[in-house]
């Protein structure tokens, strides 16, 4: 996979973008901050030392061949895995031992790189189910159906329809999951995790199994996100998509970081590009 002559204007948009990040940074705390993080599965290194911080209304991809831990990193980030070693901050608070769901209420939502719909479920109560974390009901409310009960209910509705027109879904919100062609799962997919709120949006390969169409509309949703001020995190092997949005590219290879910097100065890093199209035979010894 080539990285060379991806992203042209665009992409000298992103770098101006974040170069004025980082004039900034230096006043503010990141919101994510992970610090020398390591997962080992036995003898394997899936994640060794990654070091990276992440900040609010930024756009970052993580990039790297297959097996590079990229997926893995996600996994720890988000209370999936327990690292063997290294911290994790978000929003100033460790949450290395903090539940997946814990996780999500302070603030630090995610897709999944295989679509995890609840196929038998309505789009819209599809949405819905990621709001019951912060709903205020109890066991009383649901069965009488008491007026407090009704109207968490009417305003569950209300903020699903919301997202759901923010991510531009326009079919029928009535329909089921597993009725709907891949890229408006996707779509949905993303509305469930804004419905939790985040601060944070980490994004597991969200252009896979996309045409060129929906890539250019996913391109425009992630950047509406930024625009609302929550931070966006994604993995992803579409280069062209990577180089036009990212205003920052964090490489992986082998579990460890290579290469942090803007999408020029990524794509032109020797080891970026050894890492994708390999060393010359000339330069091995």
């Amino acid at each position: 996979m080539s990285i060379e002559n991806q992203g042209g204007a665009a992409a000298v948009d992103t770098a101006v973008a974040s170069a004025e990040y980082r004039a900034r940074k230096g006043e503010e705390q990141p919101l994510l901050s992970v610090r020398d993080l390591k997962l080992r599965f036995g003898g394997v290194k899936a994640v060794d030392g990654l070091t990276f911080d992440a900040y609010a209304g930024e756009i970052i991809s993580v990039i790297g061949p297959n097996g590079a831990g990229k997926t893995s990193a996600f996994n720890c980030i988000t209370g999936f895995y327990r690292p063997t070693e290294g911290d994790i901050l978000f929003d100033g608070e460790s949450i290395i031992r903090k539940l997946p769901s814990s996780i999500v209420k302070l603030g630090l939502g995610r897709t999944f790189q295989n679509v995890r719909m609840f196929k038998e479920m309505t789009v819209v109560d599809n949405v819905k189910t990621a709001m019951h974390a912060r709903i205020r009901q109890n066991v009383f409310d649901a069965i009488l159906h008491t007026p407090r009960y009704r109207r968490v209910e009417a305003q569950c509705l209300e903020d699903a329809r919301g997202w759901l027109d923010f991510v531009g879904f326009s079919l029928d919100e009535d329909l089921l999951a597993s009725q709907l062609p891949y890229g408006e799962q996707r779509r949905v997919e993303i509305a469930r995790a804004l419905a939790t709120q985040p601060k944070m949006l980490l994004l597991d390969e969200p252009a896979a199994g996309l045409n060129h169409s929906e890539k250019q509309d996913l391109i425009a949703l992630i950047r509406r996100i930024r625009d609302l001020g929550i931070g966006v995190v994604l993995i992803e092997h579409d280069m062209g998509l990577v180089m036009n949005i990212s205003e920052r590219v964090i490489v992986l290879n082998f579990g460890r970081e290579i290469a942090d910097g803007t999408p020029a100065e990524v794509k032109n890093n020797p080891l970026v590009i050894e890492a994708y199209l390999g060393a010359d035979e000339e330069g091995e010894s």
